[in-house]
């Protein structure tokens, strides 16, 4: 265990938790990370080995046959996964948002058809909000569910789903205008449905596309698609919690927790990066002493391991004030941005320490340089973040005039 990113108080089942996977990543998931990366390759072995760990049911509810522990056990284990390989953290994260969103706001027969097989991983989840032409602005999304007897038919074209693929749930956010009357908040007219597939790519269902995997800078491995609907059916049981006009809501309080888990995955990248700095700093020797002993090189592992330190204890208090049944979003905005931002910082500083060998791909690190500016943008790019901060902020100290 190293001296940076302790986190005290942790219950002994935390610790054992921990340590096991930590044991995982050390043994499974580091010594294979970079070939299976530079091939682009899903890590099939990996994710079984997960699965008989529990992590896929980590969170779910122990009725339902999952583990039941909190979201910062949640987060520290992302945290561990992701200094192994932060794609290996995607796969599991959509998963986990889903799970979160049928547990609080499924109905009862959504939970029992889904959340027992989502705990053994046999369901996998992934959630679209996302489209081509809108980023970060939500309330402009265009795919519409509309209502033809007992099914709604869900027409439109999503963007950036991690497990688009591999999934065989997705929950899909699109604008239900029935029952809502002309001029009615956009957020308020939108609803999640459970949309059921075949693993795969091409038609994967009647009226549901999944075009292929997007080739991406780094990030690689877990698939990120697109998904296109053309007349898709979906029964109405299959709205999350049963009452179209909520799917805004329930999005949001799903990447409320993927984004404490972002914060977790940059804590691991930094972890990592600081881990490999340290360590070549003490092997290379340049003008007769290892690169360590020079002051210039010191300098960068002192603010390396500060923001490892405090982006870690960022991350952990947003997952804490979520799991004590309070509102997390200014808590889990602030960990998001500062440790994504300190992330890519220690991941470039790790890449100068290395000189050219950083530039090799023979080198972890290069990996981890490609990586780190995911996290920049994922789960709500740094400006959205800001501007959620801002606006908290302000509603905490509202000037009484």
């Amino acid at each position: 265990m190293s001296r940076l990113a302790q986190t005290p108080g942790l219950t002994d089942i935390q610790q054992e938790i921990l340590a096991t996977v930590r044991d995982f990543v050390d043994k499974e998931i580091i010594p294979v990370a970079t070939e299976l990366e530079h091939r682009d390759e899903y890590p099939t072995q990996i994710v079984e080995g997960l699965k008989e760990l529990g992590l896929f049911g980590l969170m779910i509810p122990e009725e339902y046959g999952g583990l039941g522990e909190s979201l910062l056990t949640y987060a520290l284990c992302v945290e561990e996964i992701a200094r192994g390989w932060m794609s290996v953290s995607g796969i599991i994260n959509t998963h986990f948002i889903v799970a979160y969103m049928l547990k609080q706001h499924g109905t009862q027969e959504q939970k029992d058809t889904f959340l027992p097989r989502m705990a053994l991983g046999e369901v996998r989840g992934a959630f679209s909000m996302s489209e081509p032409a809108l980023g970060s602005d939500v309330s402009a999304i265009t795919s519409k569910g509309v209502k033809d007897g007992e099914e709604y038919v869900l027409t439109g074209q999503k963007m950036w789903l991690t497990n688009g693929g591999t999934s065989n749930l997705v929950a899909v956010l699109c604008r239900s205008d029935e029952g809502h009357p002309e001029g009615t908040a956009p957020h308020k007219s939108m609803t999640t449905f459970l949309v059921e597939k075949e693993p795969g790519f091409g038609e994967v269902r009647p009226g549901l596309t999944i075009p292929g995997k997007i080739d991406k800078m780094g990030y690689k491995g877990v698939d990120t698609t697109e998904l296109i609907m053309d007349g898709l059916r979906i029964p109405a049981n299959r709205v999350l919690g049963g009452a179209t006009g909520r799917g805004f809501y329930q999005m949001m309080d799903g990447v409320e927790v993927g984004r404490v888990n972002v914060a977790a995955r940059g804590c691991g990248v930094a972890q990592r990066a600081f881990e490999l700095g340290v360590s070549y700093a003490q092997q290379r020797q340049t003008f007769g002493k290892p690169i360590a002993q020079h002051q210039a090189i010191q300098f960068k592992l002192a603010e390396m391991a500060t923001k490892v330190e405090a982006a870690h204890a960022m991350m952990v208090n947003a997952a804490r004030k979520k799991d004590s049944g309070q509102r997390n979003d200014l808590e889990a905005g602030m960990a998001k941005y500062l440790a994504s931002e300190y992330c890519k910082e220690v991941v470039e500083d790790a890449f100068r320490i290395h000189g050219g060998y950083g530039f090799s791909k023979e080198y972890e690190i290069e990996r981890l340089y490609r990586e780190a500016p995911m996290l920049l943008i994922g789960e709500g790019t740094a400006e959205i973040q800001k501007m959620i901060i801002g606006r908290r902020l302000l509603e905490e100290y509202r000037f009484q005039g």
